[in-house]
């Protein structure tokens, strides 16, 4: 299920199961500068992505493919998680996202952890883009498997490291297979209540769970 990749529908699917972004007007063989160059990248980015998965990609090798310096990659985009949220137009960071659930201490992580999700997902702006997403880890596509590499290493594994608790890669992982399950059954299976039920009753009734799996004993 390539195509449900966010991005949105003016992106063409190609055969890596990555979208391939088509800049407006962009007129054959020239190229225009900094946008020309940031779709190089991305373009370079996707296929590498999908080729070596996320864990093999390198920034040296998307500049190598891209044919530019690898400083260049770092001056558009910064580290490779960036480039990565970029290529799949992702709407979320994990620079953000695991500072914001931190903030605070451990007292009401989890509840942090729930609204923050909850955020996300009731933005109608932003809830296609998480559902595209979550359709293609789901389908076992090629992508899905890169996406679900990348959210390993840049989300559970970066929240275990600031845990300070036993298991706290088993903690992190938990919490999002948590996440994820409540997100097929409201988003997707639409199952009620769950599906109807209103924010703060969820974040009231999934925040200590999710608690006692970052913080419990």
């Amino acid at each position: 299920m390539a195509g449900d990749l966010p991005g949105g529908p003016s992106d063409a699917a190609e055969p890596d199961g990555f979208p391939r972004r088509r800049g407006p007007g962009r007129p054959a063989g020239r190229r225009s500068g900094a946008a020309d160059t940031r779709r190089l990248i991305l373009d370079a980015a996707r296929s590498e992505f999908a080729r070596a998965g996320y864990a093999g990609t390198s920034v040296r090798g998307i500049a190598r493919t891209a044919g530019v310096d690898p400083a260049l990659v770092h001056h558009y985009f910064g580290p490779k998680e960036s480039v990565f949220v970029a290529a799949l137009d992702l709407p979320f960071d994990p620079d953000s996202l695991v500072p914001d659930v931190l903030a605070g201490g451990p007292d009401e992580m989890g509840e942090r952890l729930a609204r923050y999700f909850f955020a996300l997902w009731e933005d109608p702006e932003i809830q296609p883009r998480l559902l595209a997403l979550l359709r293609t880890v789901l389908s076992g596509d090629a992508a899905a498997g890169v996406i679900s590499d990348f959210m390993t290493t840049e989300l559970v594994r970066r929240l275990a490291r600031e845990l300070d608790a036993p298991d706290a890669l088993l903690r992190a992982n938990l919490c999002g297979a948590q996440l994820m399950g409540l997100a097929f059954t409201r988003y997707v299976l639409c199952m009620e209540p769950v599906a109807s039920t209103d924010v703060d009753t969820l974040v009231a009734s999934v925040g200590p769970t999710l608690q006692r799996y970052l913080c419990g004993d």
